[in-house]
């Protein structure tokens, strides 16, 4: 897989699968279709995911490699390009368009810089799939962390994939897996069936209605909003949590369902 600003050597090797994962919520394009027999390899190694996980994103797999690319990319536009309620931009489920997430995606930004992770200026910092270029990058310690901070936002992303049958819902799931968090998705089925659809016509009007946003901080209560994610942040950065998320390893992985299924 070519895509991406770091090279796999960076990384271990037991973790290249963060990278699949990022390229599975990629626009589908005919290099992606090419790379689905080495990302099966990748996720086949990948030994701290579900067997029953990797099972089934193999099978996403070989179905990209197999599908018409044009049906595949006009799949992706309806999931992801109409409404905000599936938007792989991280903050959005956050701030949406306030101000705040402009503050968080400048302190982010500063994350990235500070570990040498130079990104392309065509997408945000918060984008879900940099992200995870960015976590492939880190040790495995503070990929734990990071999952532990998302991991709201991944359980809702995942139950409103999957209220749409989509095949991403995967993604969201692999990454709670990683630390032992898929249950964290039941808490949000019930409300996301009673969510109003975002994607219809009279929804994505409705949007270009609305008022534009505001830059401009209205209190000094307004310019504490603003910095409380760079606080959260580095307050992350300099304490140590008593209960800290860890990835798990495949021992553990392995525990846990062997659990499951008695």
């Amino acid at each position: 897989m070519a895509e991406g600003a770091m090279h796999y050597s960076a990384m271990a090797p037991d973790m290249l699968s963060l990278r699949v994962l990022a390229r599975l919520l990629d626009y589908p394009t005919a290099e992606l279709q090419a790379a689905a027999p080495e990302m099966i390899e990748i996720i086949d190694a990948e030994r701290r995911l579900p067997a029953a996980l990797r099972s089934r994103l193999m099978d996403w797999c070989q179905r990209l490699l197999e599908a018409d690319l044009m049906d595949l990319q006009a799949e992706y536009v309806a999931l992801f390009d109409r409404g905000r309620s599936t938007s792989l931009l991280l903050f959005e489920h956050v701030h949406g368009e306030s101000r705040d997430r402009g503050q968080a995606m400048v302190d982010l930004m500063a994350e990235y810089r500070a570990a040498g992770f130079e990104l392309d200026a065509r997408e945000l910092p918060d984008y879900l799939p940099l992200f995870l270029e960015y976590l492939s990058t880190r040790p495995e310690a503070e990929i734990g962390r990071w999952l532990g901070e998302i991991r709201h936002i991944l359980a809702l992303l995942a139950a409103r994939l999957e209220e749409r049958d989509a095949d991403q819902t995967l993604v969201p799931l692999a990454l709670l897996s990683l630390v032992g968090a898929e249950g964290d998705v039941d808490a949000h089925r019930e409300a996301v069936r009673e969510e109003a659809p975002d994607d219809t016509p009279e929804a994505l009007d409705e949007v270009w209605e609305e008022e534009a946003v505001r830059f401009s901080a209205e209190s000094d209560q307004d310019c504490a909003l603003q910095s409380a994610e760079g606080r959260r942040l580095a307050e992350r950065k300099n304490v140590t949590h008593s209960e800290a998320v860890r990835v798990l390893d495949p021992a553990s992985i392995a525990a846990r369902h062997q659990g499951d299924q008695s």
